[in-house]
């Protein structure tokens, strides 16, 4: 059978349960095996946030809280950690936990059905907030992955402001860490024939990887949470990468910085933003907040699904990859340019043994100008129908160097090399622009589904490259956003 024991810390206690599959995902667990019924199925793909519960690791004398996706994420995946469902926020004394209270108090709940999952979300921003005031911003980021049907988010962010002026609930923190810490003991040994493999070392993950050469690699489960929702797969085995402690890293050199493949997007974003701020609003539109925290940089670009959004900003970027397998006794890797991991539609140069263990981003530097464009229907929590990221260095005047990623115009992520050559060496000007937005639209030719037609991707590529040269010269009104009423009437008039 392809089980392995569960154990997790709840409610002042450690969960064990027996006999888990390798399959199940961690809201089948919640609602079939401990009846955890407050934990809601809504979309069964991570968009609706109905679902959400909030983890928790050790990070130093600390603890990390994160809001994830119950219905996409793999049982095992949380084995070890903390979890708390909205049956759990109830105090002692039975009064509310704050987040509840303010949702009493603001009416934020309607039909209901989504509460629980706000409710949850809300209380993971209670956690990190850690006290301090919370900006309707801050609010709005918290709740990115969770959608309410009646519409009423604005009682919902009211209640995320007022919860931290009701009396105060306290997480035992010292408890959870030292049980997390006996769970790390009871797990050590029972990995080598696990169907479930959680290496906690490179090491041990390359040795695992070169024995178990067909298990099904893991580092989040936002993709291959879908192939269990939505496709009914199956897995003997699943090599789960999110715990090897080098691949969790973020690194720092002079000209690059490192991603480790078990990074969450949270933290992949917030390194990059650091080293290049005009990329916040990107990192926020990349997906809801507990996908973020669920999902890794290292497992976006591994999936290289043709509209997963990160790898158009990291061609443009100039981005590489570190393959790494174990070979005999030794490590052996190798490294290669990003847009080159990709051979077909969800295909790539990796041999079985491999791993993507690193992501390498060069820093920004002086003359660089770039950009990252992403087209959806929904402008928040959304696949993309088209991402342009742009990277150009331009000195005196003239486009010195020019790199362009595109998603959603072909099998894979691509680099637009044709478009480069044609901005490369020329005047930055409307006239090159023009050119290059001829190149653009004969250099790829997208299909038509059910997110854009073809005809509406080569145009709008072709609008977002006007759209970068328009705000490289100080054109703000480039975004409907930005647009208020009383300027609207201006223009009109």
């Amino acid at each position: 059978m392809n089980t392995k024991p569960l154990r997790f810390f709840r409610r002042g206690a450690i969960v064990t349960l027996a006999a888990v599959d390798t399959s199940r995902t961690l809201l089948e667990v919640l609602r079939e095996d401990l009846h955890c019924t407050g934990t809601k199925e809504g979309c069964g793909e991570g968009d609706c946030g109905a679902c959400t519960v909030v983890v928790a690791e050790a990070s130093g004398d600390l603890l990390k809280y994160s809001a994830i996706n119950s219905c996409i994420r793999l049982a095992h995946s949380v084995d070890g950690m903390a979890l708390w469902t909205v049956e759990d926020l109830t105090q002692a004394d039975g009064s509310l936990h704050p987040a509840q209270q303010a949702m009493v108090d603001c009416h934020g709940s309607q039909c209901g059905f989504c509460t629980p999952g706000f409710v949850m979300s809300l209380f993971g921003l209670y956690q990190t907030a850690q006290g301090a005031a919370i900006s309707r911003e801050q609010a709005q980021a918290a709740l990115s992955g969770n959608l309410c049907r009646c519409t009423g988010y604005r009682p919902i962010l009211d209640a995320a402001q007022a919860m931290q002026a009701l009396p105060p609930a306290q997480v035992n923190e010292a408890e959870v860490l030292s049980n997390l810490e006996r769970m790390v003991h009871i797990s050590r040994g029972l990995e080598a024939n696990s169907s479930y493999m959680t290496p906690r070392t490179l090491a041990e993950l390359l040795r695992q990887r070169a024995h178990h050469p067909d298990a099904q690699l893991v580092a989040g489960c936002t993709d291959v949470g879908l192939w269990v929702t939505k496709q009914h797969q199956q897995f003997a085995k699943v090599l789960d990468v999110t715990q090897v402690a080098e691949l969790r890293r973020v690194e720092y050199y002079p000209h690059h910085i490192a991603i480790g493949a078990a990074v969450t997007l949270t933290d992949a974003f917030a390194a990059l933003v650091a080293d290049r701020p005009h990329l916040a609003e990107f990192a926020h539109r990349f997906a809801g907040l507990p996908v973020r925290n669920s999902g890794t940089l290292g497992g976006n670009v591994a999936n290289g699904s043709p509209i997963g959004d990160s790898m158009p900003l990291l061609i443009a970027l100039g981005a590489s990859v570190v393959l790494m397998r174990q070979s005999g006794k030794r490590t052996a890797h190798r490294e290669l340019a990003l847009e080159d991991l990709y051979t077909g539609y969800r295909t790539n140069v990796m041999t079985k043994g491999e791993v993507l263990a690193w992501i390498k981003v060069p820093k920004a530097i002086a003359g660089e100008t770039s950009r990252v464009y992403k087209i959806s229907k929904r402008f928040e929590d959304d696949i993309s129908a088209v991402c342009l990221g742009l990277n150009l260095h331009i000195i005196n005047g003239r486009v010195r160097k020019a790199s362009i990623g595109v998603g959603g115009v072909a099998a894979t992520p691509v680099r637009a090399r044709k478009t480069e050559a044609a901005l490369r060496g020329k005047p930055w000007s409307q006239t090159t622009i023009d050119q290059a937005m001829a190149v653009l639209r004969k250099e790829f030719a997208p299909i038509s589904d059910m997110r854009a037609s073809s005809t509406y991707r080569s145009t709008v590529l072709c609008n977002l490259l006007q759209r970068f040269w328009l705000e490289s010269q100080g054109i703000a009104l480039t975004d409907l956003r930005q647009l208020s009423p009383s300027l609207d009437a201006e223009l009109a008039a």
